[in-house]
């Protein structure tokens, strides 16, 4: 089945750019796009996608407001940051609930991958971004939350911390991707969480206690 972007920026050599790359570089994907947030949000009622590729400076734009109320819209479409801003503003959306973050300066090949990364593994975080995640990891200690975990649900959760993929995941741990998936959910639901950004502040604020 296809996967359905959507590009929601104000330049058009930004639409036009991005979607050259993305249609010569990744198979079975159709891509829309949007000049404003008001053109998303109605776009979004008409139909789902499975990822927005989102400018956060577009006219009519929320800043981090939009990330709630795309998620309250389809609670299922990925959102990745494509912005000129660094790392600490990328941090702010993420920590909001967006899926990914991607500098506008990134080269043909990042693009490419960071866009694949999103749909196969659901979520895209350059190195400085995981960084951050760890640096500003401050939540008071009072219970650990990994002891939920079992042991290999914890194996999966470190490699996911490190930035490791389904692919790799299981190439390391020799289990099949469908199982990793079947781990990933219950990692999700143990730990209260539903995405990547607060596994990793979890993963760095607890692991050294977990037993």
């Amino acid at each position: 089945m296809s996967k359905r972007i959507l590009i929601a920026d104000d330049h058009d050599i930004v639409l036009t750019g991005t979607s050259l790359i993305l249609e010569s570089k990744i198979q079975g994907i159709i891509i829309d796009t949007a000049e404003n947030y008001l053109e998303v949000q109605e776009k979004m009622a008409r139909e789902p996608y499975d990822l927005i590729i989102l400018d956060i400076n577009m006219p009519e734009s929320k800043n981090k407001k939009m990330i709630s109320e795309i998620k309250a819209i389809c609670a299922a479409t990925k959102i990745l940051i494509f912005s000129v801003h660094d790392e600490s503003v990328a941090l702010q959306y993420i920590q909001e609930g967006a899926d990914g973050y991607l500098n506008k300066l990134s080269k043909v090949e990042e693009i490419a991958e960071a866009v694949k990364k999103i749909l196969d593994e659901g979520y895209y975080y350059p190195v400085k971004i995981t960084q951050y995640l760890l640096d500003t990891s401050n939540r008071p200690v009072h219970t650990n939350p990994l002891e939920k975990l079992s042991d290999r649900e914890y194996q999966i959760l470190d490699l996911m911390a490190r930035g490791e993929g389904n692919l790799e995941i299981s190439n390391i741990l020799n289990i099949q991707m469908p199982t990793i998936s079947t781990y990933k959910k219950r990692i999700y639901k143990k730990l209260g969480t539903g995405n990547i950004a607060d596994l990793i502040k979890i993963h760095e604020k607890f692991s050294g206690d977990k037993i």
